[in-house]
């Protein structure tokens, strides 16, 4: 019988490059990123606290350093 190994769930960490490296959970939001970058101008990110609106900004900051080994 053939065990595969579970990824570990990012409680506390608030960047992007951390989950990825470390080999988390991470729910793919690329297409979201991608319409909300080429659609529009202004956004309010207005979501409940812990919901992760920090995570989803660092996401954007690594896109724009072009840190395209993350993605």
């Amino acid at each position: 019988m053939t065990r595969t190994r579970k990824k570990k769930l990012p409680i506390g960490i608030q960047t992007f490059a951390d989950i990825i490296e470390g080999g988390y959970y991470y729910v793919d939001k690329t297409p979201h990123i991608h319409r909300l970058v080429e659609e529009g101008k202004y956004y309010f990110l207005s979501r409940p606290r812990r919901f992760g609106k920090s995570l989803l900004v660092d996401t954007l900051r690594c896109l724009f350093e072009g840190r395209e080994a993350l993605f």
